[in-house]
């Protein structure tokens, strides 16, 4: 399936222009709110001032009084139905814990009242006529005194896959393999350390935004900005108690989503809302609403301890994972498990041992964020293995080679603990780590600037990190594709992949028109209609190249053979092979695809040349990454300038270059952003304190250091064209990176981000 790793590629890895480049160049109308429907119902959810509260009494008398007002929706018109909003594989392995709207709050932002009227702004005249009166209840704001607390955030019957409800455990983890206790104690040095990450914004420059209606058969349209349109589909038919047959999702282009378009958040409002009034509604959440009612990044707290040998190889390692999942437990289970199974996955012990709890709090709900928990774990971890390596006296890059999984290993970690369940073996078959650390080495001016400090109050550092993901989830993603040949030798290709600016429609067109031996711009593209393309769990988990690509690739070789039989019979000869869009025999006479198929259709053995395949791969080889980070420390101020990223990505065979070195440059800022700019803070009531781009600072442009990304040569047997995972990986080690070129500028060592220059003069004083 993979292709031979020593065939002359034709399309795949070349540069290619995107297939929607015209299109989102020229401005057209392409994004979900890039419809006009008359006669359009605006939505507004009226949200919770308070943390945590009952509703004793709602009254929407005034409200449905204004002139204007179509329709006001509160936990009355609904069956109280518990479901998740996360966007996963059914069964989800979250916890349902969520009604459409309920009695009680649970942080400030939660959902308490929906109001459909005909313009935005009587929507907010209306929110205002809204008359609730609360029953305030003590809240828990601190993620350490959760567990046990002896306020319970959901005490309430019928929500199900709770781990222990009454202990405010969301979801946990356990798994060990040998005995890591004896391991620590036959170790000749033990390490320990505490890690901790905040809330952090997906900071996606569309908000969510939904339209729905009804067409002329009567059936539920959603055209939404979403990762998962097959899961949108599902969720909302289950909550509404709505046939699935009679619901079609639509994912148009997406400005941005980063995980947190992996949530039904307006979907289900926006479809309530049709299905009472039979008008057409929008729903687009503002920037506010963005901050604190949609989904961020789970902080978590990562408690370290390495047993090391006297030869510095690893003998145990121990994980405490501590996770604040927020008031809902979306994702709770599988970011704790993603950090856990990647951050083990990375170095060899032959002890190892993880136990999580991620908890609820009455602060915003946490979500999936690229990385989805791996850069996390990894932050704790890498900081750690700069902290051994200077304690060792040992150079950071050699402790990494001496402990890395080497290609043919197997990763024992990922046999017992998967993404929310028990997990499938994992062998190493391609592992690019030693390339990317050297060649990092190189490009970064390793040996040069490892020396540290200065003799002004600007100290100058570097600092290495390591990082490993996956690609796809094991035995649970499914990707679908039907290619369908035209007369003109054009095919339209159509898989339930979803691009979300990731050029990943490019990317599969690629792979497709690889295997058939025709140039791109005969690929035509669609992707993600419930209604027209086949089945997809959607884009995350770095599936879509490595499962959907392998659909891809299936149906295309399927019929690529279609093609031959068929050229053969036109031909008149047993044996015939395929060359640049044409079938020819052994004598040298030929027959064009566009023959091929126009007879195909009128006249001889009349047929529609087509195929389709699904894709499940019960393996997740981990793309594997370097990065170095050099950087300034001004000891006088505490301020951090990052002056140059070197990252450098085994990825295995790289589809397409541009938009690999693109993911790279997106995701590096982001990974900035954590480490040194971007948290959520709440006030004392648990009300956010950053709701804007003023008060919470992203990398921008002018921030930005120089870039260096490259990717060193691999191929991976069991992906398409010998193709990894390269969405999540690059975001994984830069904070890390960043926190050990600290370190060796100034000797200050923060585990706590961000990084703040408070926190670099405090420790300055202090040392």
């Amino acid at each position: 399936m993979s292709g031979e790793s020593d065939k002359q590629l034709r399309v795949v890895g070349q540069k290619t222009a995107r297939v929607d480049g015209q299109a989102l160049a020229r401005g057209k109308a392409v994004f979900a709110d890039d419809m006009r429907l008359p006669g359009v119902l605006h939505l507004k959810v009226l949200r919770s001032p308070h943390a945590h509260a009952g509703i004793k009494h709602i009254d929407t008398t005034r409200a449905l009084a204004l002139q204007g007002v179509a329709a006001v929706l509160t936990y009355q018109d609904f069956e109280p139905h518990y479901y998740t909003s996360a966007g996963q594989g059914y069964p989800e392995p979250s916890p349902r814990d969520m009604l459409v709207l309920d009695r009680t709050v649970r942080f400030v932002g939660d959902r308490v009242a929906l109001v459909a009227t005909e313009t935005p702004e009587i929507a907010l005249q209306a929110l205002e006529l809204i008359d609730v009166e609360y029953e305030l209840l003590p809240a828990i704001f601190d993620l350490e005194t959760a567990i046990g607390n002896q306020v319970i955030i959901h005490p309430e019957d019928g929500a199900t896959g709770i781990h222990d409800a009454r202990q405010n455990i969301a979801a946990h983890i356990e798994a060990q393999l040998g005995d890591v206790d004896r391991g620590l104690s036959d170790s000749t040095h033990v390490f320990e350390g505490r890690y901790a990450t905040p809330y952090v914004q997906q900071a996606h420059i569309e908000p969510h935004i939904t339209l729905t209606w009804l067409d002329a058969d009567g059936r539920l349209v959603i055209r939404t900005s979403t990762q998962v349109p097959f899961h949108v589909r599902r969720i909302v038919a289950e909550v509404l108690d709505y046939p699935v047959r009679k619901i079609r999702v639509i994912k148009p282009r997406v400005g941005g989503a980063f995980g947190g378009k992996q949530e039904i958040l307006n979907e289900e409002l926006c479809a309530a809302v049709t299905l009472k009034t039979g008008r057409p509604a929008r729903m687009e959440m503002t920037r506010e609403e963005e901050f604190y009612a949609a989904r961020s990044r789970h902080p978590m707290i990562v408690k370290l301890r390495i047993g090391v040998s006297k030869d510095a190889t690893f003998n145990a390692i121990d994980m405490e994972i501590l996770e604040n999942s927020g008031a809902y437990g979306t994702h709770a289970l599988t970011v704790m498990s993603v950090a856990a199974q990647k951050t083990l996955s990375l170095y060899k012990a032959p002890h190892l041992r993880v136990v999580g709890n991620s908890v609820y709090t009455n602060l915003s709900v946490a979500g999936a964020y690229r990385g989805y928990g791996a850069t996390q774990g990894l932050f704790a971890l890498e900081v750690m293995m700069d902290e051994i390596a200077q304690q060792l006296d040992i150079d950071p890059i050699e402790l990494r080679l001496k402990n890395r999984y080497e290609e043919g290993d197997e990763i024992p970690i990922a046999r017992i603990l998967g993404e929310g369940r028990e997990g499938f073996p994992l062998k190493l078959h391609s592992s690019g780590l030693r390339e990317c650390l050297q060649l990092g080495r190189e490009l970064s001016d390793w040996e040069v600037l490892r020396t540290g400090g200065g003799d002004s109050h600007l100290k100058r550092g570097i600092g290495v990190a390591a990082a490993a993901q996956g690609s796809g989830i094991p035995g649970i993603d499914m990707g679908s594709a039907m290619i369908k040949m035209n007369e003109d030798a054009s095919f339209n290709l159509m898989v339930g992949a979803t691009d979300i600016g990731t050029g990943s429609d490019t990317a599969l067109a690629q792979i497709a028109a690889e295997v058939l031996e025709v140039p791109v711009s005969r690929m035509i593209v669609y992707s993600s209609d419930t209604d027209l393309t086949p089945f997809d769990t959607g884009a995350y988990a770095s599936s879509t190249t490595f499962v959907s690509g392998g659909a891809v690739m299936k149906a295309a070789e399927k019929l690529r053979q279609r093609i031959l039989e068929q050229g053969a019979r036109l031909l008149g000869v047993d044996q015939a092979e395929i060359r640049a869009g044409q079938v020819v025999d052994g004598n040298g006479n030929r027959i064009s695809y566009e023959e091929i198929c126009t007879r195909s259709f009128y006249t001889d053995e009349q047929r529609q040349l087509m195929a389709t395949a699904s894709h499940l791969s019960y393996d997740s080889p981990p793309p594997l990454n370097a990065t170095f980070a050099d950087v300034t420390v001004d000891t006088e101020t505490g301020l951090v300038t990052v002056n140059k990223i070197v990252s450098v990505t085994d990825a295995g065979q790289i589809i397409n270059p541009q938009m690999a070195e693109g993911q790279a440059e997106g995701a590096i800022p982001q990974s900035l952003g954590m480490a040194l700019s971007e948290y959520m803070q709440f006030d004392e009531t648990g009300a956010p304190l950053h709701t804007d781009f003023n008060s919470y600072h992203i990398y921008t442009a002018i921030d930005m250091p120089e870039m260096v990304i490259r990717f060193v040569p691999g191929h991976e047997p069991n992906g398409p064209f010998g193709a990894k995972a390269v969405a999540e990986i690059p975001i994984n080690a830069p904070a890390p990176a960043v926190a050990n070129a600290i370190y060796n500028a100034c000797g200050v060592r923060v585990r706590e981000l961000p990084i703040t220059p408070e926190k670099i003069l405090d420790a300055l004083e202090s040392s």
